[in-house]
């Protein structure tokens, strides 16, 4: 494999999102698309790391009972067959990284935005559910998911914040149920179109890598970092990398 540092950068990409509950998709994609690696196989890579740093996640957030199914479903049951259907269309190399590049700068715009803390007067089990907006929104970060390859937790995370949908610890265990069950569709719909020359051995390499960086970020919760450094760190990069994109391939 060359370039053996993308695995040091997927180790600790992974060490301090799984800290602060996130996946690090968008992180992924951003390195990977610096990389110029063959967008099939970026596709691909950043899906399945995604559905392993975030599984203990969501398996947490079970236990813990602070999943509320009946507002996430209508935001889940959507996006599934959209990240599916956005995952089977063909795309050529250029025209991926364009979309790429042009989701990695609209990401990064929402990751930098501060959101309010959730106001802890409001009963948000009582709230009524908006469904029609709620399975629009999750089709539509769905259908982008699976056209780029990302879970598409950085964008609904901060949207369902801005809209105050429900209190962040809720939003969080939605956000990372909804990279899951995105990331499994994604990959089920690359399956029908993947190349023949795709390097496994270094898509298994990196899925190592970022296994071992989320089983001990998840477990130091001693050291947890600052959750708006992270996102405020993870929009620099994921905005220089879509620009990079953009400005390679717009040409």
């Amino acid at each position: 494999m060359s370039h053996w540092e993308i695995l040091l950068f997927f180790l600790i990409i992974a060490f301090v999102y799984s800290s602060v509950g996130f996946g690090g998709g968008s992180s992924y994609l951003a390195v990977l698309a610096v990389y110029a690696l063959p967008f099939q196989e970026i596709r691909l890579t950043a899906l399945t790391c995604n559905i392993i740093v975030v599984t203990g996640g969501t398996v947490i957030f079970i236990r813990n009972r602070q999943v509320y199914w009946k507002k996430i479903i209508p935001v889940a049951v959507l996006s599934v067959p959209m990240a599916y259907l956005g995952a089977t269309l063909k795309l050529g190399q250029d025209a991926f990284f364009i979309i790429l590049g042009c989701s990695l700068t609209i990401a990064a715009a929402l990751l930098w935005i501060k959101t309010n803390s959730a106001d802890a007067d409001v009963d948000y089990g009582k709230t009524r559910a908006n469904y029609l907006r709620d399975g629009f929104l999750g089709g539509a970060i769905g259908f982008l998911s699976g056209l780029v390859g990302i879970g598409g937790g950085i964008f609904l995370s901060p949207i369902l914040n801005l809209i105050k949908w429900d209190s962040p610890r809720k939003i969080a265990a939605t956000a990372s149920i909804f990279i899951l069950v995105n990331s499994v569709a994604g990959i089920a719909g690359q399956m029908r179109n993947l190349p023949e020359d795709i390097n496994f051995a270094r898509v298994l390499l990196l899925c190592a890598a970022v296994f071992i960086g989320g089983q001990i970020g998840s477990r130091m919760g001693a050291l947890r970092f600052n959750q708006l450094v992270i996102r405020r760190l993870t929009a620099i990069l994921v905005f220089l990398a879509g620009v990079e994109v953009l400005m390679k391939h717009l040409k």
